[in-house]
Parts: structure tokens; sequence; C-alpha cells
């Protein structure tokens, strides 16, 4: 590969357009793939790229290509997966049908199943787990804010790609354990679901003993399944994994000096599921919870606070009248 990528963002919403827009911003050949909607959206304003630490990196419409067709695929060096986790099999083949074989392909999306399934369809590629620790709040008119901090990890393969997708803002960083380090990951998004059900903001809900009780609830009952599966997750901060439903559950001043490091988040910050909900969209509650649920069923752990978290955000989806903003007892209720 030359020392001047060609880097393709296949499903560019939220994550894609900023992690994009900063890969362009840095110097690197970016086209995103992306919808009409977002594509007439940059056109008329380009990207603003801010975050919590006074980032403010504005990228021009010309400084990288907007495409709408998966043609756009067939000369990349470097494909970015950031599409919803249940249209990963859609975006899979549109890839395959165009990329060629010597073609990277990174899963930078929730959940832990997409690059199996990408892989599944791209088995002659090299295909590699990402895992993004920050959270991305649509602005509006081409403005994306990142209101939480870590760097990406993703994992190790033949081509060191890790030093081609750091640039100024963004860094990378590549792990052989990136399975382990996405089921960190994956715990942490356990709350997504609870953040969007609450309608608070996510600093708000993680001041809210109440509501980290039912978190430190999921995580106790994921922690089994994992255990009873021989898998083992790496925390995505300093705090260990089985450690952390008792961090939840301590008083609130206590919390705030024992897990500073997961309250850096802006005052704004939603989970991404909050925003799905209020744009009346499909979440990816099957990628994290269902997942909890399933597994759980398959090796005989009984998971009745995720499937109770399942079965809220389904009946929100359903309902399609934005964010719940629901009482703790109403989950508790039936958990």
């Amino acid at each position: 590969m030359n020392d001047d990528p060609h880097i393709v963002v296949a499903g560019a919403g939220t994550i894609g357009c900023f992690v994009g827009g900063l890969l362009a911003a840095g110097g690197m050949r970016v086209t995103l793939l992306l919808r009409d909607r977002v594509a007439a959206e940059i056109r008329a304003h380009g990207l603003t790229l801010t975050d919590f630490s006074g980032l403010a990196q504005k990228v021009s419409a010309d400084a990288l290509t907007l495409s709408t067709d998966p043609a756009c695929l067939a000369d990349a060096d470097i494909v970015l997966v950031t599409i919803k986790s249940g249209n990963t099999p859609v975006m899979a083949r549109a890839i395959a049908a165009n990329i060629s074989a010597q073609a990277h392909v990174i899963s930078l999306q929730n959940g832990v199943e997409n690059v199996d399934a990408l892989r599944s369809i791209m088995p002659n590629n090299d295909v590699r787990a990402g895992m993004v620790p920050f959270n991305v709040v649509p602005m509006g008119q081409g403005c994306y804010h990142r209101a939480s901090s870590g760097d990406i990890v993703i994992g190790t393969g033949d081509t060191a790609l890790s030093d081609l997708l750091t640039v100024p803002q963004l860094a990378m960083t590549e792990n052989p354990q990136i399975t382990r380090i996405q089921w960190g990951k994956f715990l942490i998004n356990l709350n997504n679901a609870l953040n969007a059900l609450s309608g608070l903001t996510l600093r708000d809900q993680l001041n809210d003993r109440a509501w980290r009780k039912l978190m430190a609830d999921q995580w106790d009952e994921a922690l089994k399944v994992l255990k009873a599966a021989q898998i083992k997750p790496i925390s995505t901060n300093q705090v260990p994994v089985g450690m952390i439903p008792a961090v939840l559950r301590l008083p609130t001043p206590m919390f705030t000096r024992v897990a500073a490091q997961m309250l850096t988040i802006d005052a704004q910050a939603r989970a991404s599921m909050a925003h799905d909900l209020l744009l009346g969209r499909m979440t990816e509650i099957d990628a994290l919870q269902g997942v909890v649920v399933r597994m759980g069923t398959r090796q005989g752990v009984k998971t009745p606070m995720n499937a109770r978290v399942l079965e809220m955000v389904r009946l929100a989806e359903t309902a399609r009248e934005g964010l719940p903003n629901l009482p703790v007892k109403a989950i508790r209720s039936n958990g």
C-alpha cells in the first residue's frame, strides 16, 4: 500500500463523518459513502468538527469526496465501516462487490458480531475489528461534536495500519487483544439503552444512583453470561471490569471521585441510541442487550434485566414518539 492510501468511510453517519472529517483535515484522501440527506448537508455547510477539549476544525466539502454509490469503493485501500449493526450484511455485500483483494476493512461499529459478518462475506480480505471509545453528537448543519474521550483501537494484521490512520486530534493504536477490548466496550454500551429510556443526558444519568444501579444489574447479568462463555473482557478505562458494578452502586459523591474518567463527558452528550429514538429510527438494541439475552439462553444464565430493557426499547421503537423519559421504577417494575 502506498503512503497516500484512499480511505472510504462506508456508511458515514455521526461517527463516520467525524472520523472521516478529521482524516481529511489531516491530509488523507477520504471518500464518505453516505446517504443523500447527509451528503446534501455537507455540500451545503461543509463539516465542522468540535469536541470537549476545544477542538474547532472546519473541513470544506471540497476537501473530501462525497458519494452515495458503492462503486466509490473500487479503488479503496482502507475501508472504515461505520454503518449501524443492523445494516452490516447489506453494506458488507456492497463492499465485497466493489473492493480489491488487497483492500483492508476495519469495523468501527458498536457490538461484537459485526466483524464476523464482514469476514463471512469477505473471507479473502484483511478484515479487522475496531473499538471507538468516544461519543459523537450530531449538532446539525454538518457539525459533529465529540463529547467524550479516548483513542480508537483496531486489531493487528500483516500490515500496520494505525500509523497511517493517525492524524492530529485522532489517534489509533493496534492491539492483538481487540476482541477482549470490544467486549469491554460492549459492556459500557449496555448503558446506551438506559440513557435512551431515561431521556436524560449521559452526565445527568450517570450522576443518578438509581440509574447507575440499573446499569450495574445489567453488568452483573452480562458478566455471568461472559464467564459461562469463557470470554474475558478487558476494561476500556482504569476500573477493572469486575469492579465496575460495585463502583456504579457507590453513593454519587464517592462514585464521581472513583470514576472520574467515566465522567469525562460534555453536558449535552447523549448515547447514540437516544438520538436514534429522537429521530424515529431503529436502534442497535439487538446487537447489545439482544446479544446478552441470546447468549444467556445458550449458556443457561438468566438475564431478566437485559430482557426487560430490550423489551422497553423495542416498544419505544414501535411507538416512534421520541425519548420515553421513563422513571427508573418503570423498568424496575418487571425487572
